[in-house]
C-alpha cells in the first residue's frame, strides 16, 4: 500500500470520529431549538456539555463496531456502496448494543427522540464523511498526486482496454508508464531505475515463462504485483481478488503487514522500544561504563546492514572487540585492515555455511564483549533502531552487504519487511540454524505476520537467551 493510501485510510478514524460527535450535537440542537419542540414540549433537563459527555462515551464502542464491520480495511479499492451498507448495520448495531446496555443497567434515557435521531444523522453524516475523503483523494488523483505507477504486460485487448481507462479515469488512480507484450531482460534493466509502483499481467497464461519473470522481478523488487488469471495461484499465501475496470484482478501480496498492521506493528514497535529503554537504562549505564574501562571508546559499534527494501543503514551495538579488529568505517583505515583478518578467520572458524557466517571462538572478542554477546546485552542499542524506524522489535535478522550479495532469489523477499531485533529464527536456534533453516523461518514470518506472533516471539526471546550458542 502507498502511503498517500495509507493516510487516507487512517484519516477515516478522525473523519468518522468527527461526524459522529457531530451528529450528536445536531440531533441536540433539534430537540432543544428545533421544531421538535413543537411536536413534543420537553419534559426534562439536559444540558449540551451533558449530552456530549453521553455521545463521547458511546463513541469509542461504535468505532470498535465500525472497525468489526470492516469500516478501516486496507482495501481501498471497495466501493462506495460497501460502505454505505456497512455503515447501515453498524449504526444498527450500535443502537442494539445501547438498548441492551440500558435494559440490562435498568437505565432510563428521557429522550427516544435524541437517541434515534442520532444514529440516523450518524448514518447520514458518516456517509457524508466517506464522501469527503473519496472526493479528496479524487481530486488529488485527478491532480497528479498519489498515483500508483503501473507497467502493463500483456500486448491483449484487456491492456489495451485498461490503458484507456486509467488515461480517462485518473480518479482510479492508476498511472500507465510502460507497457508491453512480454516482460525481457531489457525492460527489468529499465523498470530497476524508474520508480514504478505496480505491475499488472493481463494475459499470464499467454506466455507464461514472461510472466513469471515479472513476479519474480516484482517480489525481488518490492513492486505490487497483479494478474487476471489464475496462474499464481500457488506462489503466494496471500491473495485479494477485486474487479478493476471491468476485469477481475488478483493481487499477489508478499505479507498480510499491510495497511493497518503495518500502522499496528509500528506502534508496537514504539511502545516496546520505549518500556524495555526505560527498564534497562540502568543497565545500558553499567555497561557503557564497563567497556570504556576495559577498552576505551568508541563504546557503540555501528554495523552497516541490510534492512527494508536493500536499504543499508546502522546497526548500534555495544562494542563487543578490540578497536584493532572492528569492522567498517567507523574505524576508517584500520577498520579495513580488520575486515581482512575477518575474512580470513571466516575462512578458518566459520561454523556456518552459505552466504552467513558464524566464527566459533573469535579471538578479536574482548573479556566483557564475551559476556554481553552470550546475553545479548550488546544488541540493547538496537532498540533506537526501532525508535528511528530502520529496525522492527520482531523480523527477518539483518545481514551485512557482502553476506546479501550471497541470497539466492527466493530469500530475497525477507526485504519486504523491517529486519527486527528478534524473530522466529531468534526462538527457534538463535545462531545454530543453518542459512536454509533461518531463511525458510523468515519466509515463513513474513507470509505468516499477526499481532499475536509478535508478542508470542517477544514474550519467548528472553528464555531463549539461556541457551549455550556455539558461536559468541
Amino acid at each position: 500500500m502507498k502511503r498517500f493510501e495509507q493516510i487516507f485510510m487512517i484519516l477515516q478514524v478522525p473523519m468518522d470520529l468527527l461526524m459522529l460527535m457531530l451528529a450528536g450535537l445536531t440531533s441536540y440542537y433539534l430537540r432543544f431549538t428545533g421544531w421538535a419542540i413543537s411536536l413534543k414540549p420537553i419534559l426534562f433537563d439536559l444540558s449540551a456539555p451533558e449530552y456530549m459527555a453521553y455521545v463521547l462515551k458511546i463513541i469509542p464502542v461504535w468505532l470498535v463496531i465500525y472497525a468489526l464491520i470492516g469500516l478501516y480495511s486496507p482495501n481501498s479499492r471497495r466501493r462506495f456502496a460497501q460502505d454505505v451498507v456497512r455503515i447501515f448495520f453498524a449504526s444498527l448495531t450500535g443502537l442494539a448494543f445501547i438498548a441492551l446496555y440500558m435494559l440490562f443497567t435498568q437505565q432510563l434515557f428521557d429522550s427516544r427522540f435524541l437517541l434515534v435521531v442520532s444514529v440516523l444523522l450518524a448514518m447520514i453524516f458518516m456517509t457524508a464523511g466517506r464522501l469527503i475523503l473519496r472526493g479528496l483523494k479524487g481530486m488529488m488523483y485527478r491532480n497528479g498526486v498519489g498515483l500508483r505507477k503501473v507497467v502493463l504486460i500483456g500486448g491483449d485487448a484487456i491492456a489495451k482496454e485498461l490503458i484507456d481507462v486509467f488515461s480517462k479515469r485518473k480518479e482510479l488512480g492508476y498511472e500507465v508508464v510502460g507497457s508491453c507484450a512480454v516482460f525481457s531482460k531489457e525492460l527489468e534493466r529499465r523498470f530497476k531505475k524508474e520508480v514504478i509502483d505496480e505491475i499488472i499481467v493481463t494475459s499470464p497464461r499467454n506466455n507464461e515463462a514472461s510472466s513469471l519473470s515479472a513476479f519474480e522481478f516484482a517480489r525481488d523488487n518490492h513492486i505490487g504485483f497483479k494478474y487476471s488469471a489464475d496462474l499464481f495461484a500457488m506462489l503466494s499465501a496471500n491473495q485479494s481478488i477485486h474487479p478493476l475496470a471491468g476485469v477481475p484482478i488478483v493481487e499477489v501480496k508478499q505479507t498480510p503487514l499491510d495497511g493497518w498492521g503495518k500502522v499496528i506493528k509500528r506502534l508496537f514497535d514504539v511502545v516496546v522500544s520505549v518500556i524495555v529503554i526505560v527498564l534497562v537504562s540502568p543497565l545500558l549505564i553499567i555497561t557503557a561504563i564497563i567497556i570504556l574501562i576495559e577498552t576505551g571508546k568508541p563504546i557503540l559499534f555501528k554495523n552497516q546492514r541490510v534492512g527494508l527494501r536493500k536499504r543499508e543503514f546502522f546497526t548500534l551495538k555495544f562494542r563487543s572487540m578490540y578497536q584493532k579488529d572492528s569492522t567498517g568505517p567507523q574505524f576508517g583505515l584500520a577498520g579495513k585492515d580488520a575486515e581482512k583478518r575477518e575474512k580470513d578467520l571466516i575462512k578458518k572458524q566459520s561454523i556456518k555455511q552459505g552466504p552467513i557466517y558464524k566464527i566459533e571462538n573469535d579471538p578479536r572478542v574482548t573479556t566483557f564483549g564475551g559476556f554481553i554477546r552470550r546475553w545479548s546485552i550488546d544488541e540493547l542499542p538496537q532498540f533506537f533502531n526501532v525508535l528511528d524506524g530502520s529496525m522492527s522489535v520482531v523480523g527477518p535478522r539483518p545481514h551485512q552487504p557482502r553476506e546479501v550479495k550471497g541470497y539466492e532469489k527466493e530469500h530475497r523477499v525477507a526485504f519486504s519487511v523491517k529486519p527486527g531485533i528478534t524473530g522466529l529464527s531468534q526462538i527457534s536456534g538463535r545462531s545454530d540454524l543453518t542459512y536454509e533453516e533461518e531463511m525458510r523461518l523468515d519466509i515463513l514470518y513474513i507470509e505468516k505476520w499477526s499481532l499475536w506472533l509478535d508478542i508470542i516471539i517477544v514474550i519467548k526471546t528472553p528464555f531463549v537467551l539461556f541457551r549455550r550458542r556455539k558461536a559468541l
